[in-house]
C-alpha cells in the first residue's frame, strides 16, 4: 500500500484510520486461509501471492473426498490429487469443506479457488466455470451376477430387469436400452438387490463399482459392458481464472507423465482411473 503525505495531524489521523481498516479486511481475506475476493489481479497472482489454494470440497464423499471413520484426517483421491497438484505450484493447500448443495455458490463467493469434488463435465457448467482438463474417467457399467451368462452388453438388457436410482443419468441409460427399470435409493439397494437375484442387472459408473470391488473382493457380481460415453471429471474455478486453470493443467499434465495420477488410482481403485 502507497504512503501518503501528511499536510496536517487531523488528516494524519484520519490516514490511519483507514489503513487500518484496509489491513483488517486483509487480513481477514488472506490470513483467514480463505480464496480471496478482490477483483483486481489475476487468480493465479492471487494465490502465488498468498501460497495457498483453498480447495472447497465435501468431506463426506467417500471414496473422493472423506474421513476415514468419520473422524481421521481428511483423505481421498480428489484431495490427493488437488495436493499434488498444489505441491507442483509450490503452493500450500487448505480445504473448505461444504455441502454439495452449496459448493459451486461458495466458488462463486470466494470462500474457495476450486471445488476438487467430482465435479461432472457438462456444457452448461463449461459455460458457467473456468474447469480444468479432466483427473477422472470413468465410464458407466453393466453390472450381473457372477455367474450371469445371458447378459453381455447394454443391449441384452432389453426386456430385462434393473435396479436404478431415478435421479441418476444411469436410469436413462437403461430404459433407453430397453430394461424394465426398478426406481432405488442408490448402488447398495441395487446391489442388494442383484446379489438376492432379484433382477437381473444394473448400470452404474465404474468408480463406484470398483470402489466396492475393493472393499468388497468376493462379492458374487462382474461387469460386462461399458457404456461409451465415460463421465469425466475436473476441478472447477470461478469463469475468467485461465491463469491459474492453465498452471493446474500443466500441473496435471506432469502428474500424469510421472505416474503420480496412476498411483493414487491404484490406491483408491486399484486401476489408473485418471485417463
Amino acid at each position: 500500500m502507497s504512503s501518503r503525505s501528511v499536510f496536517s495531524r487531523i488528516a494524519a489521523a484520519t490516514v490511519a484510520a483507514g489503513l487500518a481498516v484496509t489491513l483488517a479486511g486483509c487480513a481477514t481475506a488472506s490470513g483467514g486461509g480463505t480464496a480471496s475476493t478482490e477483483a483486481s489481479g489475476s487468480a493465479l497472482d492471487r494465490v502465488t501471492e498468498a501460497g495457498v489454494l483453498v480447495v472447497g470440497t465435501e468431506g463426506t464423499y467417500k471414496p473422493f473426498s472423506y474421513h476415514e471413520g468419520g473422524a481421521g484426517d481428511l483423505t481421498g483421491y480428489d484431495v490427493d490429487v488437488v495436493t499434488a497438484v498444489a505441491e507442483k505450484l509450490d503452493l500450500d493447500v487448505k480445504f473448505e469443506e461444504t455441502q454439495w448443495d452449496g459448493i459451486f455458490a461458495g466458488l462463486e463467493a470466494g470462500r474457495f479457488d476450486i471445488i476438487a469434488n467430482q465435479v461432472s463435465i457438462n456444457d452448461e457448467r463449461e459455460e458457467k466455470y473456468t474447469l480444468s482438463e479432466p483427473y477422472t474417467v470413468s465410464p458407466g457399467v453393466v453390472i450381473v451376477a457372477k455367474d450371469n451368462t445371458d447378459i453381455t452388453s447394454l443391449e441384452d438388457l432389453k426386456g430385462k430387469t434393473t435396479a436404478q436410482s431415478n435421479t441418476s443419468n444411469w436410469y436413462a441409460v437403461a430404459e433407453e436400452a430397453g430394461a424394465n427399470v426398478e426406481a432405488v435409493e442408490g448402488w447398495a439397494q441395487a446391489i442388494e438387490l442383484l446379489e438376492q437375484g432379484r433382477i437381473d442387472a444394473t448400470v452404474n459408473d465404474k468408480l463406484t463399482y470398483l470402489d466396492y470391488m475393493k472393499q468388497k473382493p468376493d462379492a458374487a457380481i462382474k461387469v460386462v459392458a461399458e457404456t461409451e460415453d465415460p463421465s469425466l471429471s475436473a476441478f472447477a474455478l470461478k469463469k475468467g481464472s485461465d491463469d491459474l486453470v492453465e498452471a493446474i493443467n500443466d500441473a496435471l499434465a506432469e502428474l500424469r507423465e510421472e505416474g503420480t495420477l496412476a498411483e493414487i488410482s491404484e490406491k483408491y481403485f486399484g486401476e489408473d482411473v485418471s485417463k
